[in-house]
């Protein structure tokens, strides 16, 4: 648990929150989740147990939870059974609680979380034919105040810790059922109406109009015993709430848990990190954490990206572009994936869209375009480009030889799209949010 208090955003363009400890839990036990297996052992070594039994106790459970799934020490058989109480009475293995769990009509699914410390976040599921992405979020709120975007419109609250980034991923497996022996009896409150289905079952996304952020480019598993065959959840994208390298420690070590191959063991391949340009940090996401990075461009000069993503006032454009050239890693096969919404009279002319060719050339950037249609909120200042203008961006991007597919929005109906995310509670009146808290604890029984 993390201390309550708001943290202070010093600007508008460079708002860098302070790392705080992780507040202990008032009962003393310590959450398993998001800890690497060497901090485990030294936990365990520290409650008591000789550093044999600390390290085989270690590996025994980092088994338990991160490839069974497990939420109760009871159900670690090969453990002796006086030890699991004992376990239990000093650690606890967290989930974050479900406070509302919202079906779009195409199929997303978008869930309101909220933290050990009553603080509330948002987590998206987007099932295709023949894969299914989960957008995590890395803060409560956001550091930054892009214009487009209505998560920029709250305040930042906190970093989530490590187990609250990677529980993320352990909750969506929960309601998915994809841990070994689950079934759709495991999925626990809020997480009805997500079970395993078929993914042709889901709406087929044409391939001009597919998000290219989340394909592939390269399908080898390297992650380990985690295998995408079969699976629903098969890539992770940090582009929920937050700025991922504004709470990079907590990042890079959930998604180590997350590639870990005695952890969940996703390929790198199949993780995408999102940053809006946070030029200093990025070389160290390359070397330390490698998975794909997506970057946030929205703009092709300095006065408009200044406007709509105002960290570009501290970082520009020549910079961030520099520093995407410098990423560790990018290559033809592993392209950079630019971001670019597309905003009715502000970013969308022929002249844009030749100037963004430009400069990925002059930079000699092995990149991918995602044109992203705005999607709307109530207060938003900006429109949507029209389809053809959307259109006749892409073509030229395209006849220059540089992928530019349009993303097709999904989840629009529950606010889950990109640029949407905001906490459902802070739209809701207190009666909407007494009658939901009454109907989660009658489900509980």
């Amino acid at each position: 648990m993390a201390d309550t208090a708001l943290m202070s955003i010093p600007g508008l363009f460079d708002p860098v929150p302070t790392p705080r400890d992780i507040t202990a839990r008032t009962d003393g036990r310590v959450d398993l989740i998001g800890l690497p297996k060497p901090r485990i052992i030294e936990l365990f070594a520290a409650a008591g147990l000789d550093a044999k039994a600390a390290k085989l106790r270690a590996k025994q459970v980092f088994h338990w939870l991160y490839h069974r799934g497990a939420t109760d020490f009871a159900a670690m058989t090969d453990i002796a059974k006086d030890m699991r109480p004992w376990l239990g009475e000093r650690f606890v293995i967290g989930r974050p609680e479900v406070m509302l769990s919202q079906h779009s009509s195409d199929g997303t699914r978008k869930w309101l979380l909220k933290t050990a410390d009553d603080h509330e976040y948002e987590m998206v599921f987007i099932p295709d034919e023949s894969r299914g992405t989960l957008c995590v979020s890395s803060q409560v709120g956001c550091t930054l105040n892009c214009r487009f975007c209505h998560t920029g419109t709250m305040r930042l609250v906190r970093n989530l810790t490590p187990g609250e980034i990677v529980g993320q991923v352990m909750l969506a497996r929960d309601a998915l059922g994809e841990w070994p022996n689950s079934s759709s009896s495991r999925a626990g409150p809020g997480t009805a109406g997500l079970m395993p289905q078929p993914f042709a079952q889901f709406p087929a996304v044409p391939d001009q109009v597919r998000d290219d952020d989340w394909d592939d480019e390269d399908d080898d598993d390297d992650g380990g015993g985690y295998s995408a065959d079969g699976r629903l959840l098969t890539n992770i994208v940090m582009m929920g709430m937050g700025e991922p390298l504004y709470n990079f420690d907590n990042v890079r070590d959930a998604l180590k848990l997350v590639m870990d191959g005695d952890g969940l063991g996703l390929s790198k391949r199949r993780i995408t990190l999102s940053t809006s340009g946070v030029v200093p940090m990025m070389a160290r996401a390359g070397a330390e954490i490698g998975v794909n990075l997506a970057v946030s461009l929205h703009a092709t000069n300095k006065a408009v990206r200044d406007e709509i993503v105002p960290i570009n006032r501290k970082y520009g454009i020549e910079e961030l572009l520099q520093a995407c050239a410098d990423y560790p890693g990018a290559s033809n096969a592993r392209r950079i994936t630019f971001e670019y919404v597309m905003l009715k009279d502000k970013n969308d002319s022929d002249a844009d869209a030749r100037e963004l060719v430009r400069l990925i050339k002059l930079y000699n950037l092995p990149a991918k375009v995602n044109l992203i249609p705005f999607n709307p909120w109530p207060g938003a200042i900006y429109e949507c480009s029209s389809p053809e203008r959307i259109k006749r961006f892409s073509d030229i991007v395209f006849d220059a030889g540089i992928s530019a597919p349009v993303r097709t929005p999904r989840g629009r109906d529950i606010d889950a799209a990109c640029g949407q995310l905001k906490t459902t509670a802070q739209k809701m009146t207190r009666a909407e949010l007494d009658r939901l808290a009454d109907e989660k604890q009658a489900a509980l029984g």
